[in-house]
């Protein structure tokens, strides 16, 4: 995830989780879409403006037959404020029994604000798209080809369709909108920046998440008493394509503190642990070490400090 912070920093921008849930009373389905992220380094802001969110109907494969419309109220959202958490898109949406080939999000504008040349600089759909703040000056063109058109499809796990019935169990669709790798500057241009979305799509239960812990070694204190604390100390999680996500680690009732990447696809991660400006430390664990996220399931990685200088 060139995230929208750090063309190498961490943005599971846009993790949405499509909740399936049978209906209480009736013969329809009852959906929920949840908007994720996760911050970066390099962007600012990254602001879009959705639509329409829709579930691509598979009728004797005539087009438009079968589909749903989840969303159809516009949403402007900074995508940067979801880091590590999940906010509601679309609640408790009907959906009737049928065969589902793919999700679709219509964005209608954007903009995005990138750390360049000593400042930052404003890339947008355009130069009156509603959703910038007032008075914003638009350095440079904010390309998203199709996305108001046909919209970003996000495919389910391995392309298969996914069906649903009037007696459906509870089912979650996790889809992973990587902006770091989605948003990306234009070759030969550096007027413009352009959108191609990195969208996956996977049939499973639940999303997972991961607990880095960090506490000192018996005996070990900070060699200068209050220049540095362990909530100085962050955690970073890499996830398979190289996108990076930090969090400040925070205290609890004991002595160790703990950063919970939440939100998260399974499969394996690799967790480090990065120091205050000036700070030098060793681990008892190899670094990075490696966590593996099931569905549904939380992984754990311990680190204690064993040495820290100035």
């Amino acid at each position: 995830m060139s995230s929208l912070r750090q063309l190498t920093s961490s943005l599971l921008m846009a993790t949405g989780l499509l909740f399936l849930a049978a209906c209480g009373g009736g013969d329809n389905a009852r959906v929920t879409l949840k908007l994720t992220d996760a911050p970066g380094d390099t962007f600012e802001k990254a602001v879009v403006t959705i639509s329409k969110v829709y579930l691509k109907g598979d009728v004797d494969g005539e087009e438009g037959k079968g589909d749903v419309v989840l969303l159809s109220e516009p949403v402007t959202t900074d995508l940067l404020t979801l880091a590590n958490d999940a906010a509601d898109l679309v609640k408790d949406a009907e959906v009737p029994p049928g065969r589902y080939k793919e999700l679709r999000f219509v964005i209608t504008g954007g903009y995005v604000q990138v750390k360049q040349d000593g400042g930052s600089r404003i890339f947008a759909t355009s130069p009156s798209y509603e959703g910038l703040p007032e008075g914003a000056q638009v350095d440079g063109d904010l390309q998203m080809p199709s996305a108001a058109s046909s919209g970003l499809k996000v495919k389910f796990d391995k392309d298969a369709d996914v069906t649903i019935t009037s007696d459906d169990d509870q089912k979650v669709i996790l889809v992973d909108f990587d902006v770091a790798q989605s948003f990306g500057k234009e070759a030969g241009n550096s007027g413009k920046w352009v959108m191609r979305p990195v969208i996956k799509g996977a049939d499973l239960q639940f999303s997972g998440n991961v607990e880095v812990t960090l506490q000192l070694q018996d005996g070990l204190g900070f060699p200068v008493p209050g220049t540095a604390q362990l909530s100085g100390f962050s955690a970073v999680l890499v996830n398979a394509d190289g996108s990076r996500e930090t969090l400040p680690f925070t205290a609890t009732t004991s002595a160790v503190f703990v950063a919970d990447f939440k939100y998260l696809l399974p499969g394996t991660y690799q967790v480090d642990v990065v120091a205050p400006e000036g700070v030098s430390f060793t681990t008892d664990l190899a670094r990075p070490a490696a966590a593996t996220v099931g569905s549904g399931a939380e992984a754990h990685v311990d680190f204690t400090l064993t040495s820290i200088g100035f």
